[in-house]
């Protein structure tokens, strides 16, 4: 993967977040993808497992958030990314690292996400 690659991945995700499009969502991912909401969390095993829990498992309200990531290293198929999200209802701030690893076709196979909550700064 190059830099330009993966930027388009993380832009694509922001926006199939925005969106909710479960096309969108379920483009993102590999058949196979595991997606780890926390790195020592039960992983979502399978792209449409991945599917239904964005849209089902706590999906953030419409215009109360916002994301923005950026790759910090490549190497091969794997990436690690990071960024913030934030929401407005509470105001609050998350800086965020994901490790990503994508398949041939640039769709990620495996996500953990990694997140801490500011207390300053917001």
């Amino acid at each position: 993967m190059e830099r330009a690659e993966v930027q388009r991945w993380l832009d694509d995700y922001v926006a199939a977040w925005k969106s909710y499009d479960p096309e969108a969502i379920a483009a993102l991912f590999a058949e196979d993808c595991t997606y780890s909401y926390r790195p020592h969390g039960d992983a979502v095993k399978g792209r449409e497992a991945i599917v239904r829990s964005w849209l089902e498992d706590d999906p953030d309200g419409p215009g109360t958030y916002d994301g923005s990531y950026e790759p910090f290293a490549i190497e091969g198929d794997a990436a690690v990314a990071v960024g913030t999200s934030s929401y407005t209802a509470p105001a609050t701030v998350y800086d965020n690292c994901y490790l990503l690893r994508f398949d041939s076709e640039g769709r990620c196979r495996e996500f953990t996400e990694f997140f801490m909550k500011r207390t300053e700064g917001l």
